[in-house]
């Protein structure tokens, strides 16, 4: 197959607009959810095009209730002297992440765990895996997390998502979403609740996906400055490229 990139991560925005230079991705569904609502650069722009793409961005979502605005940049590029400096002067939280891919064989042995139990989630547990992620929603608000449930719940029924519930001596503790297209699987939303961590839980989650599998790569996308990373390069994922973005609410 190709090599993996950031293109072939899954964005559950549609496209609004596109130009020679950037695609406008919009999720009208929830607008507070900044990873579906934003411009993507097809290349790196000067600082005109950047201005344009903003000023365009912010009249779009002023008309739609909308605070924030959103902007990713060319895979493997850093962001030009010229917009960077822009970016810092008008308040920008600009920052990166990183692509991973693994080849299921290469996923370190796993021992099942007779305490973690893993489940995909079907009618007779939506709710309780809707609850689990009201909880983890909560973290950015409650009406991000009221916008996220119709999100779970169309995932439920979208024949590409597998969503995963993993219990700790019968707790709900930990839930993931599978991305399944014809070559890959992607990794989406990996969580265990604080008071559950550094029990093996989300390598139970993953092991599950790698024996369901086998025969698919596992892609991820992680935060390029933040520590799950670490734990995604011990177990045997490789660094496929970086993408720079930039958020101002």
């Amino acid at each position: 197959m190709n090599p993996v990139t950031f293109e072939d991560i899954y964005n559950a925005g549609i496209v609004a607009s596109s130009s020679e230079t950037y695609i406008h991705y919009h999720l009208p569904d929830m607008p507070l959810y900044y990873d579906s609502n934003y411009i993507a650069f097809k290349r790196m722009p000067t600082i005109r095009e950047f201005q344009k793409a903003e000023q365009a961005l912010k009249v779009y979502h002023t008309a739609r209730d909308q605070h924030h605005l959103k902007f990713t940049f060319p895979q493997d590029e850093p962001i030009s002297k010229e917009v960077n400096a822009y970016l810092n002067r008008n308040d920008y939280d600009t920052g990166f992440l990183e692509l991973y891919v693994l080849n299921p064989k290469d996923f370190p042995d796993v021992p099942p765990s007779s305490g973690i139990q893993v489940s995909p989630v079907t009618e007779s547990n939506l709710e309780d895996f809707l609850h689990l992620q009201q909880t983890i929603d909560e973290q950015f608000g409650k009406e991000f997390a009221v916008q996220k449930r119709l999100q779970h719940k169309k995932n439920f029924f979208d024949p590409h998502v597998v969503q995963l519930v993993a219990a700790f001596d019968d707790e709900l503790a930990g839930s993931v979403d599978l991305i399944v297209n014809e070559q890959t699987v992607e990794i989406d939303g990996l969580h265990v609740l604080e008071k559950m961590r550094h029990k093996g839980i989300g390598s139970q989650l993953q092991r599950w996906l790698m024996e369901q599998y086998p025969d698919k790569l596992v892609i991820l996308v992680a935060d390029g400055e933040d520590t799950p990373k670490e734990m995604y390069l011990r177990q045997n994922y490789k660094f496929a490229g970086y993408q720079y973005e930039t958020v101002k609410a």
